[in-house]
Formats: C-alpha cells, structure tokens, sequence
C-alpha cells in the first residue's frame, strides 16, 4: 500500500537500528569514519561498495535526510547542503561552464536574483532574465549555449504560478533541462514538480522543510 504524505514526511529514508532501536533519527557528529581493514577501505574508496568515507561526501544523518526529500518530491535522488542558494549554485554549475547561459524568470527571490546577476557572471556564467513567465520569451533567448531554464514553482514574491507543460516541451525540444526551485512548494505538500515535467528541483530547507526558524539548509 503507497504511503501517504504525511507518513513519508516522518519515516522516509530511516531504518531503525536494530542495535539501538533510537525512534528518532541519530545526529552523527563525526567527520571520518573507520573501515573494516584496507581492503574494505580500498573498495569504498574505488566505489567498489557503498558506505560511509568521509563526512564531506557522505554522512549518515544527512543520507536520511536525502532519501527523505527525494520521497518526498518524487525524485530519484536527492543531495543536502548548506542552503538553498548553495543547491541553486550547485546544480548550475554542474551543468554551465564559463561561456554558457541559462535562461531564468525574472520573478525571482531576491538572492536568487543577486547570485545570478553578479555571482554567476564572475564565473562567465551569463543568466538571461525573461521579464515575466511567458514560454514563448524563454524560447526566444535559446541559444547553442543555453543549459537550461530556471523558474520557480510560485514566483517570489508575485505568487505567480509557470506554466510547466509549456515549458517542458520547450525544455525537451532543446534539449536541456527545466530547472524548477520549489522553495514555496513546501517540500512536495503543494507541488511536485518533478511530476510536472522539471528534470531538477532545488530548494530551501530553511523555510518549510524546517518549519520552526532554527536551521538553515537545501537541497
């Protein structure tokens, strides 16, 4: 039987200890981890096997929490990092290198837009805004070097709302991917736009994902 939303928000990515039995999720606070002997380091190390390296790559507390936001979205995968502007950084850059561009709303956070604007271009990583979020006007600032298009799930701070099938085709036609931030969607509660055709979410966990104002994450 699917699990509902809300049991997927409390157990997702968790198996319990069976050493422990610890209800709640533990916080590993280790940076390096121990091996078996050389030759199980040696096979993690050479991705031979799956398991814990070094707490920069992988740690077991965020691998929860990881698993839990890609259920969650309806993903296959999912990376936590420091903020939701890291996750933004992140995934542009895996994906743009000094002389491409990528084609964005310009119905945009206000940090979104500066990271864009000024950080971005230090790089030679151009983003060319679209005033607004008509499809035909991303269309028309493709080019040979566009790597894809940037929109968020309810623009900020106009509450507007993409027009996602649109510019899925337009994404799919040019071969490149719809990159969605789905910051206000509240962690897969109101949108999951992985089922509306983007092939990369990134997000703030500072906001609703960690709903009480302590904590400042992304993915």
């Amino acid at each position: 039987m699917p699990q509902k939303f809300e049991t997927i928000q409390l157990h997702a990515g968790y198996e319990v200890d069976p050493t422990t039995q610890s209800r709640a999720v533990p916080i590993y606070a280790t940076s390096s981890y121990t091996f078996k002997n050389s030759e199980h380091a040696a096979n993690l190390f050479g991705l031979k096997e799956f398991g814990n390296i070094y707490s920069r790559i992988m740690n077991p507390t965020c691998d929860v929490f990881e698993k839990r936001i890609a259920a969650l979205e309806g993903g296959v995968a999912a990376l936590a990092v420091s903020s939701g502007q890291s996750a933004q950084f992140l995934a542009l850059s895996t994906i743009a290198e000094a002389g491409d561009n990528i084609v964005s709303t310009s119905f945009l956070y206000g940090g979104t837009y500066n990271q864009f604007k000024i950080a971005f271009p230090r790089l030679g990583i151009q983003v060319k805004f679209v005033k607004g979020d008509n499809p035909a006007d991303f269309e028309a600032q493709i080019d040979e070097r566009t790597k894809g298009l940037y929109v968020e799930t309810m623009g900020n701070p106009k509450y507007n709302v993409p027009d996602f099938d649109a510019l899925k085709a337009i994404a799919k036609k040019h071969k490149i991917p719809l990159i969605v931030d789905n910051t206000f969607g509240g962690g897969g509660w109101l949108c999951q736009p992985i089922k509306w055709g983007a092939d990369i979410v990134v997000e703030s966990a500072t906001k609703w994902i960690g709903g009480d104002g302590t904590t400042l994450g992304g993915g």
